[in-house]
């Protein structure tokens, strides 16, 4: 009986009394809550919302997610090959390709 609280279901129980008990008194101390126009806003640092979204569709994600792709596999590969002439082609390719993505 010395281990019953390492029980999973036990310690469960015991876990989800706690919750309940931190819950009920969370929303005691909170006090009663009264509907308002402003609760029921939408609140972004104290300004209005946008009527419109900043990036539509996932084709601005896509072409970030490449560039940083493209960058992390090359340093990756740069870093465990050693100094050669075929490391300098790569180079310049690596860069032309993030040169191109970038400028569309």
């Amino acid at each position: 009986m010395e281990n019953a609280l390492l029980f999973p279901p036990m310690a469960f129980l015991i876990y989800l009394a706690l919750v309940g008990i931190l819950y009920a008194l969370g929303r005691y101390l909170a006090g009663p809550s009264h509907a308002t126009a402003l609760k029921k806003s939408t609140y972004s640092s104290g300004e209005a919302p946008p009527a419109h979204a900043a990036a539509p569709g996932y084709r601005p994600f896509f072409v970030i997610a490449l560039f940083f792709a493209i960058l992390h596999l090359g340093v990756l590969v740069l870093g465990t090959g050693g100094f050669t002439p075929v490391t300098v082609i790569y180079l310049a390719g690596l860069l032309l390709a993030l040169s191109a993505l970038i400028l569309g």
